[in-house]
């Protein structure tokens, strides 16, 4: 098994790095999927953010608030410190139970949005950074989900700055680019992550179509 850890700041275009790379034939752990579950209605992770945060970050129906509790905490690092707390142990025992049920000879891809953040780049054998200028991450958080200008640079501002993630990075995927070209780009980092794995005993997988 290879672990690749991937990550990028927010509006950089990880998500999309991690289907195309899905599509090529990793197996995908999903951190920001599986925050959602650890919060789900009934959980005992929305317990714990309800009584740190109090009733108001839920919606109606029961569920966690989203849009609102990530105003709150995005504007107060104090208060996303408390939040990381909560959720971040409970996905991080997910995340080893869904790697444990992968194949032995599966290229695993661990999306992590605060893999820098948290000082979690010792944990992968690779760690793949999608990478996007300021302005292109600006113009996307604002033109494609609706974000404020201010909400998007607060969201910005949150994570680690892009030195620091390259700092970490083995392979950097810029997206700088048109989706063709971005395409292409994952399906030469999908070769070489078969043969990483291929040096480190792990059978070579052949391309998906």
């Amino acid at each position: 098994m290879l672990k690749v850890g991937l990550t990028g700041g927010i509006g950089a275009g990880k998500s999309e790095v991690s289907r195309l790379l899905v599509a090529c034939g990793a197996v995908l752990v999903d951190a920001d999927r599986i925050a959602r579950e650890v919060v789900a209605p009934g959980t005992p992770g929305l317990a714990a953010v309800v009584e740190a945060f109090g009733e108001d970050v839920l919606t109606a129906d029961g569920g966690l608030d989203r849009p609102k509790l990530g105003a709150i905490v995005f504007a107060d690092p104090e208060k996303l410190a408390v939040l990381n707390s909560i959720v971040h142990p409970l996905v991080g025992v997910r995340s080893r139970e869904l790697e444990s049920a992968a194949a032995e000879d599966a290229v695993v891809v661990h999306d992590v949005p605060l893999l820098a953040e948290n000082g979690l780049a010792p944990l992968y054998d690779v760690v793949v950074v999608v990478d996007a200028s300021p302005e292109t991450q600006l113009a996307r958080l604002v033109g494609l989900r609706g974000m404020t200008e201010a909400d998007a640079r607060a969201r910005m501002a949150a994570q680690a700055t892009r030195e620091k993630r390259l700092e970490i990075a083995d392979i950097v995927i810029d997206n700088d680019v048109p989706l063709p070209e971005l395409e292409r780009r994952v399906k030469d980092v999908w070769a070489d992550l078969v043969r990483r794995a291929h040096a480190r005993g792990v059978p070579p997988q052949p391309p998906q179509e």
